[in-house]
């Protein structure tokens, strides 16, 4: 499993804790904010916050966290 770490984005300092089965909780400035799950190669997608579920629709800045977490990640290996 890989150690949280941080990454900045759109002038925010976010700091990913990877979860079980590719779903990470995002913190946004040290505040539990969102968690999200890939989709496909280019597509990430928010967790509703009661159910799990996976939201569909276009999200600007999860897709930019996801993709962030992806080149660590890539990176790392």
């Amino acid at each position: 499993m890989i150690e949280p770490f941080d990454i900045e984005i759109f002038d925010y300092t976010y700091s990913v804790f990877p979860e079980e089965e590719g779903i990470y909780t995002i913190y946004k400035e040290g505040t539990e904010y969102l968690q999200i799950q890939k989709d496909t190669e280019s597509q990430w997608l928010k967790l509703d916050p009661e159910t799990g579920i996976p939201l569909f629709g276009l999200d600007e800045e999860v897709n930019a966290i996801g993709q962030a977490i992806a080149a660590l990640e890539k990176n790392s290996q």
